[in-house]
């Protein structure tokens, strides 16, 4: 599968406090615009980082609640056009009604949930219930945290880009994602859980965000009884993740962190 860069150099100028100026050069993340079409019919275009693209194909499908199992994808194809990259979805064919249902030509930046959804009730749709089971331990966040930076290759090169991680119950990362934007390296991340076979495990997700609602959305669709976030949840975030019985953990940082009763 071609994948494009997600790191360029580019040039900047230095200015201290002090008055000097000096010439520096340093990586940035690129966002690279992909647009997302179902058996042919165009669907999204999303800004993201162009990197594990298929993950991101069955991570999408999914928070769009086009799939419910990864087989319900027959193909996926990603190729560099002129302007960015395409990103061509094959469906099952009993999951093509629900496409043709809600396809519409939009722009969104990093899956903005709301972006062109015409009917307002799409917007705030019922969520599965998630058995929350047993909360992890403290400790086990804090572990996550503490290792989170080392699956962070993108961010630690370039400093602009989200991380999204299946940590098990004692903390150990499983699996990691990056994107420049939150909720593709969500997307990205269930759906190499989903390509994989892997479940939470009584384990959670650890998100280098804020909380945002359309987070909760994805968590609560993919069945995951624990987000931790790293900054402050949204209201309607709070509200979302109680409607669902997922458990709410934001804020976490090395020293403390807020869970939501």
């Amino acid at each position: 599968m071609a994948e494009g860069p997600s790191v360029r150099r580019q040039s900047f100028r230095r200015i201290s406090s002090a008055g000097t100026v000096e010439p520096v050069e340093r990586p940035v993340a690129d966002e690279t615009p992909v647009a997302i079409d179902y058996n042919g019919l165009g669907y999204a275009v999303l800004m993201a980082s162009a990197t594990d693209l298929e993950d991101l194909a069955f991570g999408f499908s999914r928070a769009e609640r086009l799939i419910d199992a990864a087989g319900q994808i027959v193909d996926v194809d990603a190729h560099r056009a002129e302007r960015g990259m395409l990103l061509r979805i094959t469906l099952a064919d009993e999951r093509l009604a629900l496409v043709t249902e809600r396809v519409r030509h939009r722009v969104s930046d990093s899956s903005c949930g709301l972006c062109g959804i015409e009917n307002l009730e799409q917007a705030l749709r019922a969520l599965p219930p998630v058995d929350a089971g047993a909360p992890p331990a403290d400790a086990a966040i804090f572990a996550a945290l503490s290792g989170l930076s080392a699956h962070q290759p993108l961010n630690a090169a370039t400093g602009g880009v989200h991380a999204a991680a299946l940590c098990g119950r004692d903390g150990t990362i499983r699996l990691a994602r990056e994107d420049v934007g939150r909720h593709n390296a969500f997307d990205k991340l269930i759906g190499a859980m989903l390509r994989q076979g892997l479940d939470w495990d009584g384990g959670f997700a650890l998100l280098s965000s804020r909380c945002s609602y359309e987070l909760v959305e994805k968590a609560a669709l993919a069945g995951c009884p624990t987000l931790v976030t790293v900054s402050a949840p949204t209201g309607l975030a709070v509200d979302r993740a109680r409607e669902a019985g997922v458990r709410l953990v934001a804020l976490a940082r090395p020293d403390a962190m807020l869970v939501v009763p």
